[in-house]
């Protein structure tokens, strides 16, 4: 079992890690890809100051005692930044694709509560796209777990693809009775970035996502799950205690873009899903479950 990073109070700087991904990688190939078994560990970390309220404004939340569920995500970004720039993980950080994104919050986290945070690699899995892996955090308080997620990330493998049985139909797209508009102004992905540290080109310009081949800058896939939440959060019903919130991540929201958040209440939970400006086509679906 490889060894654990561990950080005190501070997490590793984001710099030098986005300086390696600029070197390139032997990426593996085929059946050969390995995700090696990395982790990391941040000791202590404060959950309140500044760039919490910061990330309150730019995703919607509401100040509150208690933390937005998505915010812990952003606490271990550097932490996820760390192992996927690590000499031993085979392939390259740009170009890998998030696909699911699952947060079970066993209780409400308190504004300025220290948490430990562990991050790790696993559940690797050969999908007739490429490759799938997670990168699976939790948080802990007092020794507690109260907080954990994982992120499907998805390295695509071309020749995966063409072997694949042709494009499956994409299932039918729910209809459900509530109905918000949602704004993503052109600046939203700088805006998000520097909250967060997630700085990839994709989301910041125009001319550096057309360089990765979007015809513009498309919005972070997590922060339009925290809008969403944010907004949901403000509606009849809403169940503040323990929940697990997960999504997929579908079609790009192209900045500056319009979308419709559209979800249904339920006893157990509720449906939600962010679709495009017309209704027809979605940028993401997803479930919350209280527990």
């Amino acid at each position: 079992m490889s060894e654990t990073l561990v950080y005190h109070n501070t997490p590793p700087a984001l710099l030098p890690m986005y300086g390696r991904t600029l070197l390139p990688k032997r990426t593996q190939t085929g059946g050969d890809i390995s995700i090696p078994d990395l982790s990391a560990r941040l000791l202590g970390v404060g959950t309140g100051g500044k760039n919490l309220k910061r990330y309150q404004q730019v995703c919607g939340f509401a100040a509150r005692s208690h933390l937005p569920v998505t915010w812990p995500h952003v606490l271990a970004f550097p932490l996820h930044l760390k192992l996927l720039t690590e000499k031993s993980f085979p392939l390259p950080l740009l170009g890998l694709v998030h696909l699911r994104n699952t947060i079970t919050q066993h209780r409400p986290i308190g504004t300025g509560e220290n948490l430990d945070l562990q991050v790790r690699l696993g559940n690797t899995v050969k999908s007739d796209r490429g490759v799938e892996f997670d990168l699976i955090t939790e948080a802990r308080s007092a020794g507690r777990l109260i907080w954990e997620e994982a992120s499907t990330t998805l390295f695509r493998q071309p020749d995966a693809e063409s072997k694949s049985s042709g494009k499956k139909a994409p299932p039918e797209l729910g209809r459900y009775p509530n109905t918000e508009n949602l704004k993503a102004p052109e600046s939203i992905g700088r805006q998000y970035a520097r909250v967060s540290g997630d700085s990839n080109p994709i989301h910041m310009h125009a001319l550096s996502a057309k360089a990765f081949g979007f015809p513009r800058a498309i919005a972070h896939g997590m922060w339009t799950k925290a809008h969403a939440i944010a907004l949901l959060e403000q509606q009849e019903g809403w169940q503040s205690g323990a929940l697990s919130v997960s999504c997929q991540f579908k079609k790009p929201l192209f900045l500056p873009g319009t979308a419709q958040l559209n979800w249904q209440t339920g006893e157990k939970g509720w449906d939600y899903q962010v679709l495009n400006a017309k209704g027809d086509a979605p940028h993401l679906t997803g479930r919350i479950d209280w527990l």
